[in-house]
């Protein structure tokens, strides 16, 4: 009996293969759009509302998780570790393509937003306190497109982003799980 023979199917190393490639491209198209978002923010002075800032949390696990499922495969880790990764991976983009289905059913008007970006202001406080915070605070509401191309808002390109990198992740965590 040899070495290999002896060893557990399910915890021998997997090829780098489609783990790589799947996480890889997961990683860059996070930090790509990502990228994109401070761009707008920042340079084009289009400001996030709370439901943006929201969408960016899938992204800010998937740079780092993506890019520790890369290292992972390339260092030739147990079949187990690669698919925990492409899954949390899938499932994050997902619900963030969800996230950005709420969002932009919110900017149509198909559904109510929350109360804190799209419902009536409350609680503003004495005179003096309103006017010194006019002066200080712009509010960023979730139902108000402030851009679209071709149609689609920020949160509609986040709903095709994020699909991508889910079908990405499932398509690397299936040919993983195959292997």
């Amino acid at each position: 009996m040899t070495t290999q023979s002896a060893a557990i199917p399910a915890f021998k190393p997997a090829s780098a293969g489609p783990a790589l490639t799947a996480s890889l491209l997961v990683t860059l198209i996070a930090a790509a759009a990502l990228a994109g978002a401070w761009f707008f923010q920042l340079v084009l002075e289009i400001l996030p509302c709370p439901l943006c800032l929201e969408q960016r949390y899938a992204y800010y696990l998937a740079i780092p998780l993506g890019a520790l499922t890369v290292l992972a495969a390339r260092s030739g880790a147990p079949r187990p570790l690669l698919l925990g990764g492409l899954a949390i991976l899938a499932l994050a983009t997902l619900a963030n393509a969800g996230l950005g289905v709420y969002h932009s059913g919110v900017e149509w008007g198909f559904w109510k937003g929350p109360t804190d970006c799209s419902g009536p202001v409350v609680n503003l406080g004495s005179a003096a306190d309103l006017l010194s915070k006019l002066d200080t605070v712009k509010v960023v509401r979730c139902d108000e497109v402030q851009w679209r191309f071709l149609g689609l808002s920020l949160a509609g390109y986040n709903v095709l982003i994020s699909l991508l990198m889910a079908a990405i992740a499932a398509w690397g965590f299936v040919r993983t799980a195959k292997r």
